[in-house]
């Protein structure tokens, strides 16, 4: 493939990303430092026993801002606000910083005190005081730059919806919606949140303001956001909130405490309800036009189904790039099949991502003539993490396209549905993930599912076609495969693959079993 049509082939899928609503890849990582969002009243001991350890205990310097009260502008009640501090939390030292005035938070004289915190408090009251007084000025970035550095921020009441940027700044039938911090990203957060009753008002909001999510903490309570995950501390609960958008129903999870989320699958959700309905009505026909698929469902890699894979990827003139899992190099295992290409006389290349940031034009050159791609096994969330969004999708299709092959085993398998199964970051029990619901596409208008007779997966592939029967599913057991041409499987290796097609069955709705050998023709729903 020419340079130019490489280009042109990146420019559409962009063009694609953009028209969907994907825009921006969303950090896999999560949010540096971390931010605590208490949902006003009595607060726990525990909620800011948290926050002082985070903030390096005893040795940390803790900074609070109680500026959304309007009782702070003495001298009198500042010193009442400390005194309180210091006799809750004896041996602990507090500096105070306040003002009303912009010009004065700009001051880099101000804000010296924040460029040497390790934790941040911002107290209660009116979130407007506080978005007056900060929003856009050197103390804003400030206390960006100490969650940057691994510090962390909390609040309470109006110390939590000042840490969305999309604030809401009060009201209830018709709320005032303003801006605060962008602490979160994604998210609308509010308070006092089931004393008030204020999930009707909550989900206004979300339905007026496209691609976030809501997190809603109650009195007594407080939810800690650091890196990917969020958590409940507390005595009531929190709520994590989508309005019905794109064809989804409203969503709405209850967390206790102890309870935790993924803060990037909720991101990403709020981000793919801006899109076109999914999963799309009808699904796309189920053909690979040119080139090849090899799937594994995982386990041992038979080496008839290899020997398959580097054949259709020219045999001793392949070029086969090696992607692997997208998993941090301490949770990675060895993968044997490097040395096993490289035994076969294949020369064989990495593209190793981890991060959108990672996938560049020069790591992306690799791809420019290979005739064949192999996605190693793992979780295959961390697949999308890495690619999704990013201009590599677009250039592992067009491998496919110029008549190359992509095989994987396992999340290497799975990730070549449209529909992707099994993307909970939390774990693999739930066939379905919203957020991590899109695999690359490779294999049109399918499910695909692994180690499926190991693992007793029928059920759930079963359940999940019942839900969406626009989709084909094929559950693929390990040490087997399924090579697709066209329209047109064939069956590999030592045990047996599923498919579950509702499209054209009348009655019963139960999988069809195909050993090695046979042959599928997924566009008709029958043997060859």
């Amino acid at each position: 493939m020419s340079a130019r049509l490489t280009l042109l082939s990146l420019a559409m899928f962009v063009a694609t990303v953009a028209a969907q609503g994907l825009t921006a890849p969303i950090d896999p990582t999560g949010v540096p430092g971390t931010r605590i969002l208490g949902g006003g009243g009595k607060l726990p001991a525990s909620v800011y026993e948290r926050f002082l350890e985070l903030a390096g205990g005893k040795q940390g310097h803790i900074v609070l801002i109680p500026t959304a009260t309007a009782a702070c502008d003495t001298e009198a009640q500042q010193q009442a606000i400390l005194t309180r501090w210091r006799t809750d939390h004896p041996g602990y030292e507090f500096t105070l910083l306040h003002t009303r005035d912009r010009a004065t938070a700009d001051r880099e004289d101000f804000t010296a005190p924040l460029r040497a915190a390790t934790g941040v408090w911002l107290g209660g009251g009116a979130q407007k005081r506080l978005a007056d007084a900060y929003l856009g000025t050197r103390t804003e970035r400030e206390l960006q730059a100490l969650l940057a550095r691994g510090g962390v921020v909390g609040g309470t009441s109006a110390g939590t919806a000042i840490q969305t940027r999309t604030m809401i700044q009060e009201g209830m039938a018709e709320p005032i919606v303003a801006t605060g911090f962008d602490f979160v990203p994604g998210a609308i957060s509010d308070q006092h949140f089931l004393k008030r009753k204020r999930l009707p008002r909550l989900l206004k909001v979300l339905a007026a303001h496209p691609g976030h999510f809501g997190i809603g903490v109650d009195e007594g309570t407080a939810v800690l956001v650091h890196g990917r995950e969020l958590s409940v501390l507390g005595a009531s609960k929190a709520l994590l909130v989508l309005p019905a958008a794109a064809g989804r129903p409203e969503r709405v999870l209850e967390l206790a405490a102890g309870d935790r989320q993924d803060l990037v699958t909720w991101q990403r959700a709020a981000r793919d309800r801006q899109s076109a309905p999914w999963p799309p009505m009808p699904m796309a026909e189920p053909r690979v036009p040119h080139g090849a698929l090899v799937i594994v469902g995982g386990g041992r890699l038979p080496p008839a189904v290899l020997d398959r894979f580097v054949e259709l990827a020219g045999g001793k003139n392949a070029k086969v790039v090696i992607v692997p899992s997208a998993a941090p190099a301490s949770e990675r295992t060895p993968d044997p099949i490097e040395k096993a290409l490289r035994a076969r006389g294949v020369e064989v290349r990495e593209l190793d991502c981890t991060t959108p940031a990672e996938v560049t034009t020069e790591r992306l050159a690799v791809l420019a003539d290979a005739t064949g791609i192999w996605f190693g096994g793992g979780r295959q969330w961390r697949l999308c993490d890495a690619f999704e969004g990013t201009p590599a999708v677009a250039a592992f299709h067009a491998v496919l396209a110029r008549g190359g092959v992509i095989g994987g085993s396992s999340a290497g398998a799975t990730i070549q549905g449209e529909f992707l199964v099994r993307g909970n970051p939390l774990g693999n029990t739930e066939e379905w993930c919203e957020g991590y619901d899109r695999g690359f596409g490779f294999l049109p208008g399918c499910a695909i599912d692994q180690h499926f007779v190991t693992r007793n997966r029928t059920a759930d592939l079963q359940q999940l076609i019942t839900s969406l029967p626009q989709l084909i599913g094929l559950g693929i057991d390990e040490a087997t495969a399924i090579v697709v041409r066209g329209s047109e499987f064939e069956v590999l290796g030592d045990s047996k693959v599923a498919v579950v097609d509702f499209r054209r069955s009348e009655g019963a709705k139960e999988a069809v079993w195909l050993l090695p050998g046979s042959r599928w023709d997924l566009s008709t729903g029958a043997k060859r």
